[in-house]
């Protein structure tokens, strides 16, 4: 059982590390030398496709190895538990779709013949995207990821190691994130930093519409 939680967050912190290093500034500004204007069309797409892909044998590996049950949700809590998850999930669509759901994933660059831009630019506080759920906390798409990944109605050694592995990325790649926007944005995203928490929103209202948004999914969650 030890073997199998071992190589479960030995996957994730792999993941973690590819994932890192291609969304670094490094990264980009190799490609877009390297490349050019292919790197701006592509870039996005192939970084969104290798972050899917990368996670399918992780999920893999929670089902196929070895495990055993710690605990299951019971009746009739269970059923809130699902509706919690599938309102984390509607969630973090509406999420995506705040911040443009085709440059989020790449697409919109793909189909630009001129890339949509360079790979690494300054912009404003009017690209930054400040309004729907990014008025509550900075990463809507972490925050409902983990509720998601948390509230699984059965709960076993492999699945608590999957969920510890990405919890564990989230929160130590939140601040290297961070770092990036701030040299995007400048003082826009650090006013937004101090407003705004980062995972768990609180009870009052955040934003009085000091900043505006308009979507790039880049300006909020990590990407490329």
């Amino acid at each position: 059982m030890l073997s199998s939680v071992a190589i479960l967050l030995a996957a994730c912190g792999l993941y973690g590390l590819i994932h890192s290093l291609l969304a670094s500034h490094a990264a980009k500004r190799f490609a877009e030398a390297r490349w050019g204007v292919g790197a701006r069309r592509w870039y996005r797409l192939g970084f969104s496709l290798l972050g899917g892909l990368t996670l399918l044998p992780i999920f893999w590996l929670a089902w196929a190895l070895p495990d055993r049950p710690l605990y299951s949700i019971p009746m009739p809590w269970v059923l809130f538990s699902g509706l919690i998850q599938l309102a984390a999930a509607g969630m973090l669509l509406a999420g995506v779709t705040q911040t443009g759901a085709l440059g989020f994933i790449g697409l919109r660059q793909a189909l630009d013949p001129a890339g949509g831009g360079a790979l690494i630019a300054g912009r404003g506080a009017d690209a930054l995207v400040v309004r729907g759920l990014y008025r509550r906390v900075r990463h809507p798409l972490y925050a409902c990821g983990l509720v998601i990944l948390w509230l699984t109605p059965v709960m076993s050694w492999n699945w608590l190691a999957l969920a510890a592995g990405l919890t564990a990325y989230i929160l130590i790649g939140i601040p290297f994130e961070e770092r990036k926007l701030l040299a995007e944005f400048g003082a826009a995203y650090a006013e937004y930093q101090k407003r705004t928490p980062a995972l768990l929103p609180r009870g009052e209202r955040i934003h009085h519409g000091t900043l505006k948004g308009a979507g790039d999914a880049e300006g909020t969650e990590k990407n490329n």
